[in-house]
């Protein structure tokens, strides 16, 4: 009887660390504040302007370049994913986000200069890009404008003109409707830096078909088959780059980054891991 009550006791001290670290909560993983982050955000002075960007894990560096309006905050469910892999690099462009800066005057060219400045600055001779919506035409221009500083593309949403054989009716209506409210309501900076973001976006880009052979770099193309860039345009682009790939998202809109969140990682991870190779006309078996 005393061997066997020796074992009890030992077995119930054996327990207990167990019965402590059950009974222990677990703290709940503190979330991260993508796009205003003390711990890494800095600035970047640049003609005129204060670029703010965030960066995120090791490796080869990635360049994240988010949509009109928005800002690094935008990418929180692809900076997890991708800073696992790379060195993420998320920034805000001029007039958007916690970027400065207080001119009158915004383009396209303009945005795709500060990030070759950026990543001039941060010693980066060429970094893989991914570019949504704007994002996506600062990327193409960032490719055309300096092809040795992208590696690979990655780019959704994006279009070469503001007009109706790229943009949807419901795409248009929509920047009409923001700028005439933006227009009647009280001009403070904070509406007349909206009010010069939508125009661009009304006006521009003015990128011609052309000056898409200029990238050198592999890209893939995507958007939604619902998107407000019509799915023929990103047809469009994709045929007049030369080595590119293209990715229609299924029962998507212009957030395929969101919607389609974990498919959309994984296929750019997928696009930047693997050598560019021209498919064969048919390379399906029988």
């Amino acid at each position: 009887m005393k061997r066997n009550g020796n074992f009890i006791l030992l077995f119930v001290l054996l327990l207990l660390p167990a019965l402590g670290f059950a009974q222990t909560p677990k703290k709940a993983p503190v979330a991260i504040p993508y796009g205003s982050n003390p711990k890494t955000g800095k600035y970047f002075a640049t003609r005129g302007i204060k670029l703010y960007y965030e960066i995120y894990g090791q490796g080869q560096p990635l360049l994240l370049i988010h949509g009109n309006g928005g800002s690094i905050r935008d990418y929180r469910y692809q900076i997890p994913y991708f800073s696992k892999y790379y060195k993420v690099i998320a920034v805000d462009s001029r007039a958007q986000g916690k970027s400065v800066d207080t001119s009158s005057v915004l383009n396209y060219e303009m945005m795709a200069d500060d990030f070759e400045a950026l990543l001039t600055h941060l010693k980066i001779d060429s970094a893989y890009v991914i570019g949504w919506s704007d994002g996506g035409i600062n990327g193409l221009l960032l490719a055309i404008r300096h092809p040795g500083k992208v590696k690979k593309l990655a780019v959704t949403g994006a279009n070469l003109r503001p007009d109706a054989s790229a943009v949807t009716v419901e795409g248009f209506n929509m920047i009409r409707t923001e700028l005439d409210k933006l227009h009647a309501a009280k001009q403070d900076a904070a509406t007349k830096n909206t009010i010069k973001l939508l125009h661009m976006m009304e006006v521009e880009p003015n990128i011609p078909p052309s000056d898409l052979h200029k990238i050198k770099c592999p890209v893939l193309v995507m958007g939604g088959d619902f998107d407000v860039i019509k799915p023929a345009h990103t047809l469009e682009i994709f045929e007049n780059i030369p080595r590119a790939y293209l990715w229609i998202f299924p029962s998507s809109g212009h957030g395929t980054p969101h919607r389609y969140r974990q498919e959309f990682n994984t296929k750019v991870r997928h696009f930047f891991v693997q050598p560019y190779q021209k498919p064969e006309w048919m390379d399906w078996e029988p």
